[in-house]
């Protein structure tokens, strides 16, 4: 194993990589304020953005479930990285050689496991992407693209590869590149042969799968040859940096566009993708090897960032599969905000046929929403009943009530119902819309009194609804306590604008601060070294305080102190001074009430002297809070 990264190296990675860059990598950001950005948080559930981003200071925190930390630190949550993997992946992006405390620049077998897979799997693509262009044998492969309308520059700008149909092509390749067999196997690209590890994929087109930060961790394979007994698509298995439900294809390339319009075309496969992309539908993506799922809802959500007005479309096929995949889709519904969508193409085409058939205006307009994803959900549902009977139609209303009442708009709820009514043939609109009405108040209730509704497989919305935020770490404050909302200001000056405080705050006491909490940054501070360090180099004074931090509780408070927005507008030297004064007073004001208790405890039965000392001592804090009273931060 490597060694100690160097420290100068791990700063001068902080340095060169942008938190906020990286962080927009998975979640799209927004200005909240005072040099801030907010986004909705990668790690737990929330509807409104509670996660900052402060780019001055290279630092998140999330007010919802207080996960903080630096770039590095961001890096190792998102990815489930150690602290070295987090610090090579951003030094190979910043290009930036790291060095090793026991001596010499890291040699690539030393690098982290993840680092290895995404490495070895960064390399295959490319070697397959070569095989395509320039192998004679890739010619079915070719032909099958160009039969499908993409030529060698779509190929090229997805990344569309060939690999051979021999044993081992692959596997040579990259032992050649010093990966080890265990490296292979563990990746996914070989697999046990009789003889030792052989090729997962050959004979077969192939499609890189990256994640959102633009890493290949997996491929999609199609087969070319009848004499391929395999499946028509095989997909990489499961591994360390591979989970099927956890990734979008076309995610990399369409993350941007999704953020930007607030809106995501969901297709079913990697062809659709490719003939939506060109048909200037660059917000399209797709599930690999399985259905749509949670997993791939926060990723959407993340980059949707909850928008209201913000759309998902689904394309699904026309025939049985399509629809039954559409309304598993529905299943999920509440758990957007975005309002879903559902469409069908002419004659049942995928929008890579429909795009040979009619061009890529067709493409373009399938993708217009018209028809909500509950419309289509209902429609479904009551063509499954005999309307021309009174049992019937109770029956489909049993069922398709529910679904109505799952509608998060409750204006469309009604309207729906009043449709609902139309399309069972129930002359009684009342009596639908109250149906309705009831079965959504019963939901939101989490089964107040009454029945519950009559298909208990369906989720109400309440069961959708986001997972409560973890309660913060550490002590419970009550920021209504003038006291601790004064030391929790002069704490963010302290870290924030240490020169706006410094050197006086130095000077202060960690007992000047009341809540344990405050206190523990308090000193987390002083033994970085003060924050008269934060002057001339602050970021690095951040990283300094954190890593003094005694335990993970007080390392989230002073990141979420040091993003958390500064109470005044303008903040100044002025206003850092009567904060200052105000921590000073009162912890001179409890030294005063602590000394005349005790004077009062001398004066019946204790030592002249030491009544004299003690009234001296009382005399010159009587002075210093009048000279505070009087002069404010020049007193300090």
């Amino acid at each position: 194993m490597a060694g100690r990264i160097n420290d100068e190296d791990v700063k001068a990675v902080r340095d060169a990589v942008p938190i906020d860059a990286v962080v927009s990598e998975y979640l799209q950001l927004r200005n909240a304020g005072g040099g801030n950005l907010k986004g909705l948080c990668p790690f737990h559930d929330e509807k409104s953005p509670s996660f900052q981003v402060s780019p001055a200071k290279g630092l998140f925190h999330c007010f919802g479930c207080q996960e903080g930390g630096d770039t590095i630190t961001f890096v190792m949550k998102i990815d489930h990285l150690t602290f070295s993997e987090a610090v090579e992946r951003l030094a190979a992006q910043a290009g930036i050689t790291l060095r090793y405390e026991e001596g010499g620049y890291n040699p690539s077998h030393q690098r982290g496991e993840r680092i290895r897979l995404v490495e070895a799997h960064k390399i295959a693509a490319e070697w397959y992407a070569e095989q395509l262009a320039t192998s004679p044998e890739a010619d079915a492969g070719r032909h099958f693209l160009a039969e499908r309308g993409f030529d060698q520059a779509a190929a090229l700008h997805f990344g569309v590869g060939y690999s051979p149909q021999g044993w081992d092509h692959l596997t040579r390749y990259l032992r050649g590149k010093g990966f080890s067999d265990k490296e292979l196997l563990l990746s996914g690209l070989a697999q046990e042969g009789r003889r030792g590890p052989i090729d997962r994929f050959r004979g077969r087109l192939m499609w890189p799968i990256r994640d959102i930060g633009g890493e290949v961790v997996g491929f999609g394979a199609r087969k070319l040859y009848e004499a391929d007994n395999g499946p028509k698509y095989l997909n990489t298995p499961e591994t360390p940096i591979y989970r099927k439900s956890q990734v979008l294809y076309g995610i990399d390339l369409a993350k941007k566009e999704i953020a930007k319009t607030s809106r995501a075309v969901v297709v079913e496969g990697y062809t659709d993708v490719m003939a939506c992309h060109l048909a200037g539908v660059t917000t399209a993506i797709a599930t690999c090897g399985t259905a749509f799922g949670t997993d791939h809802i926060k990723i959407l959500r993340r980059l949707l960032m909850d928008n209201g007005s913000a759309r998902v479309i689904f394309t699904f096929d026309g025939d049985a599969a399509g629809q039954k995949a559409a309304l598993r889709a529905f299943e999920d519904d509440q758990k957007f905000a975005a309002e879903t969508y559902i469409a069908i193409a002419p004659d049942g085409m995928d929008p890579c046929d429909l795009r040979l058939a009619k061009g890529d205006e067709a493409v373009a307009d399938l993708v217009e929403p018209r028809t909500p994803l509950f419309e289509f959900a209902l429609r479904q549902i009551v063509a499954r009943y005999d309307l021309d009977t009174p049992g019937g139609r109770a029956a489909a209303l049993d069922e398709a009530a529910p679904v109505v009442a799952r509608i998060k708009n409750s204006g469309a709820q009604h309207e729906v119902a009043v449709q609902l009514a139309g399309m069972l043939g129930i002359l009684d609109t009342q009596f639908v819309v109250k149906r309705v009405a009831q079965l959504a108040r019963w939901a939101r209730d989490r089964g107040g009194r009454g029945p519950a509704a009559p298909d208990q497989r369906r989720p109400g919305p309440q069961q959708y609804a986001a997972a409560p935020p973890q309660a913060p770490r550490g002590p419970a404050l009550n920021l209504r306590n003038p006291v601790y909302a004064t030391e929790r200001e002069l704490l963010k000056l302290a870290l924030q604008r240490p020169e706006l405080v410094s050197p006086a705050f130095d000077a202060y006491g960690v007992d000047e601060f009341t809540a344990p909490p405050y206190a523990a940054v308090r000193q987390a501070i002083m033994d970085a070294g003060g924050a008269e360090h934060g002057v001339a180099d602050p970021q690095e004074y951040l990283v300094r305080v954190r890593e003094a931090a005694p335990d993970d509780t007080v390392r989230a408070m002073v990141t979420e102190l040091a993003v958390e927005a500064i109470m005044r507008r303008a903040v100044d030297e002025l206003y850092a001074g009567e904060v200052l004064v105000r921590v000073r007073r009162r912890a001179v004001e409890r030294y005063i009430r602590d000394i005349t208790g005790r004077l009062t405890r001398l004066s019946a039965h204790g030592d002249p002297a030491e009544l004299a000392s003690v009234q001296n001592e009382l005399w010159v804090l009587q002075q210093y809070d009048q000279a505070l009273r009087e002069q404010g931060a020049a007193a300090l």
